[in-house]
C-alpha cells in the first residue's frame, strides 16, 4: 500500500474541495488580530479615555457599555464567521438548522458579505493609514503620552489587517467553490 500524503499547501476540512493552509491559517488569525481593539475599546465604555485626551463618553454607562460592547462583540462575531469561508458550513447548511439544514449554500451567499465587510475595513485602513501617518492632512488625535498612542495605534493597526485578510480568504473561497 502506498504511503499517501497530503500535500503542504492544502488539507481536507470537510469541504467539496481541499483548503488552501494559508486560508485555514488566515482564519484561525482574524479573530486574534480584531480582538486586541476589541479589548482597548472595553475600558472607554467605563470612561476611561485610554490615554486619548479626549473627554469621556458623554452618555448614560449603561448606553456606552452597550454601545461600546456591542461593536466589540459585533467585531469579534465578523472575525469568527469568517471560518465559513474554510470549512463545510460555509458550504451546506448544517443538519441542525431548521427548515434549510443539509442544503447547499449558493456561494455569493457567502462571497458578497465577506466582499463588503472585507472593503469596509480596507476603507477603515485607508482612514488608519492617513490618520497615523498624517497624509494628505489629516491629523492624529491627541494622546497624554507616547505609550497610549502606540497602544492605540498597534491595536488598531492590527484591526485593519482584518479587511485583505478577508479579502483574500473571499478570494480563495470564490476559487474553490466556483471555478472548475
Amino acid at each position: 500500500m502506498a504511503n499517501q500524503m497530503k500535500s503542504p499547501e492544502v488539507i481536507a476540512m470537510g469541504t467539496e474541495r481541499p483548503v488552501p493552509r494559508w486560508a485555514e491559517k488566515t482564519a484561525h488569525l482574524i479573530p486574534l488580530v480584531a480582538l486586541p481593539v476589541c479589548l482597548w475599546r472595553l475600558p472607554i465604555a467605563l470612561g476611561f479615555t485610554m490615554g486619548t485626551g479626549l473627554p469621556p463618553m458623554d452618555m448614560p454607562l449603561w448606553m456606552s457599555i452597550s454601545y461600546v460592547g456591542g461593536l466589540s462583540v459585533i467585531s469579534e462575531l465578523f472575525a469568527l464567521a469568517c471560518f465559513g469561508l474554510v470549512r463545510s458550513w460555509g458550504e451546506v447548511v448544517p443538519a441542525w438548522v431548521p427548515k434549510f439544514g443539509g442544503k447547499r449554500v449558493p456561494p455569493y451567499v457567502m462571497i458578497v458579505p465577506a466582499l463588503v465587510g472585507g472593503l469596509v475595513i480596507v476603507a477603515v485602513l485607508i482612514g488608519w493609514v492617513l490618520t497615523t501617518f498624517q497624509i494628505a492632512g489629516f491629523e492624529r488625535g491627541p494622546f497624554d503620552s507616547l505609550g497610549w498612542e502606540i497602544l492605540a495605534v498597534s491595536s488598531s493597526g492590527l484591526f485593519v489587517l482584518v479587511g485583505p485578510m478577508v479579502l483574500a480568504l473571499t478570494y480563495a473561497y470564490y476559487r474553490r467553490r466556483c471555478q472548475p
